[in-house]
């Protein structure tokens, strides 16, 4: 019966790379590729690749396009990115995130009663980090204009024929939006009627949002007829956006519906451009940005899983899924403690974290027969050479450095909230978008954008929607000392772009809607190519599995909302009875899905054949365009 088992994994690897049916077929490009989370957001990136411009180009007026599309986030949204640089042969790291406003302390959110910051409304909201990032990439490493490059996004804000998703979620959170006067105004284009919302279809008008991009656009045409460098010219619109009249209409809105945000913290704000994170696994450098997002997780996981020999396990048998679920948990546990700003105190222990010797030290507390659901952050000081200075708060919060010893639940992280709890699986899966871009000069783009989702305050009579990313901070140093709300400090976001690349060149360019199952499904994703052979497009569309054992860092207000869920576990609904009675003798507790995974964006490099193959999941609106 095992033999049998097991012949019918083996046949089932092969069948994985040897072109097993897709529900979509796999793009294919010579010259360029564009991919991104709503059809009209994809044709703008090939609109300007038909122009001319190259893949930074291209994914900038996605991106722009997809914030006017409201595509789960808005202008007032934040952008991470990772760029490779086919001129330096390197991966460049952008950071776009917004920071905490003036005023925004634990103390002044426990005063309000909250145990975190709110999901929703001005108190919810950085300062835009979008507007820049597309200033930044742009004038750095794109070729042309702002106003060739906005374009596509000012043509839409004039009016597009909005689709049902969108539509149907102004529907769904009219009762927030009508709190919001200029939301109320944009959004609910038929006030009083039984459904106050657009139709899917209509024609979907945003003056006010058109005549932000104009202002941005005038700024830059004048300075450009002053004789500025091109990229002095880009730099005179983002300071229009973030010292001008934008930026005074943006404040003023902000602090009538009792926002934060002055002009002082949308002023001394910028975008910064970084080194990313790397490891190698089996001869392919993975790169993340770093410990303000979670992007680190996916790298801890692949370090520790590198000690095992997963493709003999076969995809989503029990013991492979047990293994990636415990290299998860070991990693996700290091994220909720260690992750945070790194331009504030206190340091980062990045270089430990992402230690082999600290993975395989991780790896080995894994045991092969059960869940430990008691897992927490380990101890990755020693492994750069110092000593770690929380160790009596761990201790105090339940959790020990030497997991081997500890067979209970932690107080604080056991609830029994059902895992098929709707509310608890939207903030576990809350969604963002992504664009992906590449060219035939070398060029590549990821990003995973966010922030400004429906519904949304918007601020004043800019049309943009500000930012719910607050949310991802926390109140209590006791859950995460890196990661506590400060004026003017990052939070630590699920945001989380990849790159990969193989002897020297890209070999994958991916990233995932989603919160906290990003790096969840990007794991997997690669594993399924790396390890099992299957085609960008296959990859896209296989099962995944959601862990619950972790903290949530988005949704609710009370630490009963944000609590993870040991021993929970997310299947789909293909998965054979005998994996899923194995995995609950392990201990887990199962919930099952025909969705696992949000929707995967992927490009891989074929060098063979010179050229470029797409993929994009087969749920959600995600579409490519290549040529």
């Amino acid at each position: 019966m095992r033999f049998l088992s097991l012949l019918l994994l083996a046949i089932f690897a092969g069948m994985q790379s040897q072109g097993q049916q897709t529900q979509k077929p796999p793009l294919h490009g010579k010259n360029w590729m564009a991919i991104t989370g709503k059809p009209l957001a994809a044709t703008a990136g090939s609109i300007i690749f038909q122009k001319g411009g190259n893949a930074v180009d291209a994914a900038c007026a996605m991106l722009a396009a997809t914030c006017t599309m409201w595509d789960v986030l808005s202008w007032g949204g934040e952008t991470q990115a990772l760029i490779y640089n086919p001129k330096t042969k390197k991966v460049i790291a952008i950071n776009a995130m917004g920071i905490a406003p003036s005023g925004a302390t634990p103390e002044f959110f426990k005063s309000k009663g909250y145990q975190f910051p709110p999901e929703y409304g001005p108190l919810a909201a950085t300062t835009p980090g979008t507007a820049g990032g597309i200033c930044y990439m742009l004038s750095e490493y794109g070729t042309m204009s702002l106003k060739e490059v906005l374009a596509p996004a000012m043509q839409l804000a004039a009016g597009y024929p909005i689709e049902a998703q969108t539509a149907n979620s102004i529907e769904r959170g009219k009762s927030r939006i009508k709190e919001w006067p200029y939301s109320r105004k944009v959004f609910l284009t038929h006030p009083g009627e039984k459904r106050e919302a657009p139709e899917a279809g209509e024609i979907f008008v945003q003056k006010d949002l058109l005549q932000t991009l104009s202002k941005m656009v005038e700024a830059e045409q004048a300075a450009l007829r002053q004789k500025k460098s091109r990229k002095q010219a880009i730099m005179a619109a983002y300071d229009r956006f973030y010292k001008g009249d934008i930026a005074r209409e943006f404040v003023r809105g902000c602090n009538e519906q009792g926002g934060l945000i002055t002009m002082d913290d949308l002023a001394r704000w910028k975008p910064l451009e970084e080194e990313p994170l790397t490891v190698n696994y089996k001869g392919i450098d993975v790169y993340k940005l770093q410990a303000w997002t979670q992007g680190p997780v996916m790298l801890q996981a692949l370090n520790i899983l590198e000690n095992t020999d997963l493709k003999s396990m076969g995809y989503n048998s029990a013991k492979y899924i047990h293994t990636v679920y415990q290299a998860m948990n070991l990693s996700f546990a290091d994220r909720d403690f260690y992750y945070g700003d790194p331009y504030f105190p206190p340091e980062e222990p990045v270089r430990g974290l992402l230690s082999k010797e600290y993975a395989k030290q991780r790896a080995a507390l894994i045991n092969p027969e059960r869940n430990d659901p008691g897992t927490g952050p380990g101890d990755p000081y020693p492994f750069q050479g110092g000593v770690n200075p929380w160790l009596e708060q761990l201790k105090n919060r339940g959790f020990g450095t030497d997991s081997s010893k500890r067979n209970f639940v932690p107080a604080h992280d056991n609830n029994g909230i059902a895992l098929n709890d709707p509310e608890y699986l939207d903030r576990l899966r809350r969604g963002t978008t992504s664009v992906e871009a590449a060219d035939k000069e070398g060029w590549v783009v990821s990003i995973t954008p966010s922030g400004g989702w429906l519904p949304a305050c918007i601020a004043g009579n800019t049309g943009i929607g500000m930012s719910q990313r607050m949310q991802s901070f926390v109140l209590e140093p006791t859950i995460n000392p890196f990661n506590v709300v400060a004026p003017g400090k990052r939070p630590r976001v699920t945001l989380t772009p990849a790159l990969a690349l193989k002897d020297g060149k890209p070999y994958l360019s991916f990233a995932v809607q989603g919160g906290d199952t990003q790096d969840q499904n990007l794991l997997q994703f690669f594993l399924n190519m790396a390890e099992f052979g299957m085609t960008v497009q296959q990859a896209t569309e296989a099962a995944n599995i959601n862990s619950n054992q972790l903290w949530l860092s988005l949704g609710g207000t009370k630490m009963d909302d944000r609590k993870p869920k040991p021993g929970h576990l997310l299947l789909s609904d293909t998965t054979p009875e005998k994996v899923r009675n194995e995995l609950r003798q392990m201990g887990y507790t199962l919930s099952f899905d025909d969705r696992t995974s949000g929707p995967i964006n992927a490009i891989w490099f074929d060098w063979k054949h010179g050229s470029f193959w797409g993929g994009s999941s087969n749920h959600g609106e995600d579409y490519g365009i290549a040529w």
